[in-house]
């Protein structure tokens, strides 16, 4: 009976991402249309549901430094062992290999787990810290590597480093996260019918991150066939070896137990984040190995995510 009201609660999962889908196979829908479906879920709704939830949250709770302790040495962790990987296939280029890390150990926090989070839970509030530490550490470190290794890059390094960290500081969905924590502690009223209306505009963001989420993959012309043996690795490690690394490492080393060790394997479960595209087309640095990645390990996340559900509950 638990794997079958796990299933149901994926329904409107499978529902959202699936009609996208049919639609831009049929061509109903353009796939192009994506983008703008996915900017309007990442410009305005998400950071809605960010900011009114985090205001409400109680920020004791959530922020459980143990779970957050275990994830970011579960991701240390993870980077190395990629990192060692890269290295011994071949990759010499430090750009190469940090995409390589972004890859596996980064995932899709705004367009994937927290519409997931919100169908499965009814809350993405779990998702928030590891969302900041991703972008205000991980990012950061990435970008520092891209940015210091770009070659055709105007300014010095200092130059280079600092508007590439300061963009990606002022996000809407990092403004959102801040802005929310800050009003938060400092007790700030706002208005109901404020709040209200941003509950409004973020209840959208599930449905229409998965929907423009299935319309890219519709019309991406996916093929398997061509997948090579470093996407197959990366997808593998992604979606399968980093949620055991971070099950095993969060229970045994950190005493993570209960709920929010189901939340921190589920989130590790997630898809490479679209930015690992977006960050090789600014580089230009492995751009198709990037786009392939993003494809193939959301298709992956999904089909294991029942599976993940079930596990998660149970370990």
């Amino acid at each position: 009976m638990e794997a079958v009201a796990a299933l149901e609660k994926l329904v409107p999962v499978v529902l959202a991402f699936g009609c996208g889908v049919v639609l831009a196979r049929r061509k109903v829908v353009p796939a192009e249309s994506s983008k703008v479906f996915a900017d309007y879920a990442f410009l305005f709704a998400v950071p809605c549901y960010l900011f009114g939830n985090i205001y409400r949250s109680d920020l004791g709770q959530l922020f459980y430094w143990r779970a957050i302790g275990g994830y970011a040495a579960t991701a240390a962790l993870a980077a190395l062992v990629i990192g060692l990987v890269a290295r011994v296939a071949g990759t010499r280029e430090p750009r190469g290999i940090a995409l390589s890390v972004m890859a596996g150990v980064q995932v899709n926090t705004a367009y994937f787990a927290v519409p997931v989070f919100i169908m499965l839970f009814g809350n993405a509030a779990p998702i928030f810290p590891v969302l900041l530490f991703q972008v205000c550490v991980l990012s950061l470190v990435i970008i520092s590597i891209m940015e210091l290794g770009r070659p055709t890059a105007q300014g010095g390094p200092v130059q280079r480093l600092s508007r590439a960290v300061g963009a990606s500081l002022v996000t809407p969905v990092v403004l959102a996260c801040n802005a929310g924590i800050l009003f938060n502690l400092l007790s700030v009223p706002i208005p109901k019918p404020f709040l209200d209306s941003f509950a409004f505009v973020g209840d959208s963001a599930s449905p229409v991150a998965l929907f423009a989420l299935g319309l890219h993959l519709g019309g991406s012309g996916l093929s398997i066939r061509g997948t090579t043996l470093q996407e197959l690795w990366l997808v593998g490690f992604k979606c399968v070896l980093f949620p055991l690394l971070a099950w095993g490492l969060c229970h045994y080393a950190f005493g993570v137990s209960g709920p929010w060790l189901t939340y921190l394997v589920l989130i590790a479960a997630m898809p490479a984040p679209q930015n690992l595209f977006i960050f090789a087309q600014r580089y230009d640095v492995g751009v198709d190995m990037s786009a392939a990645l993003v494809v193939k390990s959301s298709l992956a996340a999904l089909l294991l995510l029942p599976l993940w559900v079930q596990w998660a509950a149970h370990a």
